[in-house]
């Protein structure tokens, strides 16, 4: 019996569908193999329920290759602030890999009560700047607020190795009991607790776990990181001015005027010389 249903969970070459009526493990026709199609979290699928089959992969609204997952409405971005310390270079990567793939990123920072009043007080102003340029930013002890914006969406978690996903999602539903590890102190980088990606309903949020990383890379050139810098989309003398070295650059006098954030503008930079590699 052929029926719709989603892929909430991929362990190995055995896929978890949902369907209407039933949740049921799966596997995947060869021919997906030779369309060089890979079922994804979150794809649509019809299944055959009698052969536990699934035999179509319907289209994606939108991917990720990184984590892997597709269909999603929101990514929400978890940056810790201190253990692991805070960065904002790898926040920002985050930022162009979401936009680049047509996804809405939803900043979440985390450890905020480590912080002292110094560096909560840096933070704010980095937090204020990242609102100002169009994103939306939440504490991880914001929890009504998080829960109200996200309510029925599709939301993929995704984040350094032990910024604090797992203690994210027990914090929005106590009953989950997601293992988390401590923070190496001596690499100041988390231990991997999420093995694979899972769709985890929390009332109506359906959230995507998935493992954390270490390290990102861009699918982009470097003519068209620019374009998903909000605070850059400035007249400049020239029209493809990359924002560099070119005279009359209005980006790089807002970054001296202040107006831009300078760390910002620094991790475009050295985005673009990794992409130029």
């Amino acid at each position: 019996m052929l029926t719709n249903g989603k892929i909430i969970k991929i362990v190995s070459n055995q896929y978890t569908v949902a369907t209407d009526k039933d949740v049921l493990v799966a596997s995947a026709r060869g021919k997906h193999r030779f369309m060089g199609l890979t079922p994804f979290v979150g794809d649509n699928v019809i299944i055959d329920t009698s052969k536990k089959q699934i035999e179509e992969i319907l289209p994606r609204i939108n991917y990720t290759n990184r984590p892997v997952v597709a269909n999603i409405d929101v990514c929400l971005i978890v940056s810790s602030l201190k253990n692991p310390s805070f960065s904002s270079y790898l926040l920002d990567k985050m930022l162009l890999q979401v936009l680049s793939h047509n996804i809405k990123p939803v900043i979440c920072f985390t450890k905020k009560d480590l912080l002292n009043k110094e560096e909560r007080r840096k933070i704010l102003k980095i937090k204020k700047y990242y609102e100002k340029i169009g994103f939306k930013v939440f504490y991880n002890k914001q929890k009504w607020r998080l829960k109200r914006y996200l309510k029925g969406k599709t939301v993929s978690l995704c984040g350094q190795s032990g910024v604090g996903k797992s203690s994210l999602l027990n914090r929005l539903d106590s009953s989950l009991e997601l293992k988390t590890n401590e923070v190496s102190k001596a690499m100041n980088r988390g231990v991997h607790t999420t093995r694979y990606c899972e769709i985890i309903p929390i009332k109506n949020i359906y959230f995507i776990d998935t493992p954390g990383f270490s390290a990102l890379d861009l699918d982009l050139k470097k003519e068209e990181v620019k374009s998903f810098y909000p605070e850059f989309q400035l007249k400049c003398k020239f029209l493809d001015c990359i924002h560099v070295k070119e005279e009359g650059c209005e980006v790089k006098k807002a970054v001296a005027d202040r107006k831009i954030l300078k760390s910002r503008y620094d991790n475009y930079l050295t985005i673009l010389k990794e992409l130029s590699k």
